[in-house]
């Protein structure tokens, strides 16, 4: 049966044409994403571009159902509230989180990943909070550790609810990390072969097993996310689960090759409004 499932994703490559042509090529982030959105839409015409920011369970009703109901008491609100307390407990000099970012940390999460001329290099959301961490006197957190940065910026992506996704590529070495981040997304890996658009492109609203394959357009709009209850997964931590479903050694939570990925497939759901802190199977 596993061996089915492969055999099927792997016939449906054949099925990427233009979104994989366009992606080979230098494009504009704006003509990829648009090249994005066509591909899908013209795939699927009954389902609105505004329902990707839900992933797979745009493709099924009853599912989409199961995650209101569940929305309406979250499992998770205690992680969310230990985020909270991670956000506003000052630091030894008195200061805040609040104190070193733009508007208090509010509105700005749809920016982010950013590529920072001054550094040379893509910036995340949780390097930036680091980064602040850094600049009054406190040892960063670890990139992988869900318990304090990943409930950390949990809570302050709430804080950025509803602001549409703005990530800009507007230098010669944005657009290098844009490139870098575009070439691992659609570069095959792993024993099994398959790339990033393997599953999120052209099996986007196929089932493997159980589970609906998700679009690409409107994956960054909501991590991390809760899984199976308090389970928090950040985006970089799925990234490592897809490298090692497809038999691959994942590049390091926070590396250049992981953070110019994250800087490349959040510019696909520009324009979407982020809905942060959710339920996903």
């Amino acid at each position: 049966m596993k061996q089915q499932i492969i055999t099927k994703l792997l016939t449906g490559m054949a099925g990427l044409g233009i979104a994989l042509g366009a992606a080979t090529a230098y494009a504009s982030p704006e003509s990829d994403r648009q090249e994005f959105i066509q591909y899908y839409t013209s795939k699927y015409p009954n389902i609105k571009l505004e329902d990707y920011v839900y992933g797979a369970l745009a493709f099924d009703a009853d599912s989409k159902a199961q995650y209101e109901a569940i929305m309406e008491f979250p499992p998770f609100e205690a992680e969310i509230e230990a985020g909270q307390t991670l956000w506003e407990t000052p630091f030894k000099n008195g200061k805040t989180y609040a104190d070193c970012l733009p508007n208090g940390g509010r509105q700005i999460a749809g920016n982010y990943p950013m590529f920072d001329e001054a550094k040379g290099k893509v910036v995340t959301l949780e390097a930036a909070l680091n980064d602040c961490r850094v600049a009054n006197g406190e040892a960063p957190y670890k990139i992988s550790d869900k318990n304090t940065l990943g409930k950390l910026t949990a809570y302050m992506r709430t804080l950025s609810d509803g602001m549409l996704m703005n990530i800009r590529v507007q230098s010669p070495k944005a657009m290098a990390a844009y490139e870098d981040g575009k070439k691992t997304f659609f570069s095959r890996k792993g024993q099994l072969n398959f790339a990033c658009a393997s599953c999120h492109v052209q099996n986007a609203g196929v089932r493997l097993r159980s589970e609906l394959i998700s679009p690409a357009v409107g994956h960054a709009v909501h991590w991390p996310v809760f899984r199976g209850g308090d389970n928090l997964v950040t985006l970089q931590n799925r990234y490592t689960g897809c490298f090692k479903q497809v038999r691959a050694v994942p590049p390091a939570e926070g590396s250049e090759t992981m953070n110019n990925l994250e800087y490349f497939h959040s510019s696909l759901s520009n324009g979407l409004p982020m809905k942060a802190s959710v339920f996903r199977k």
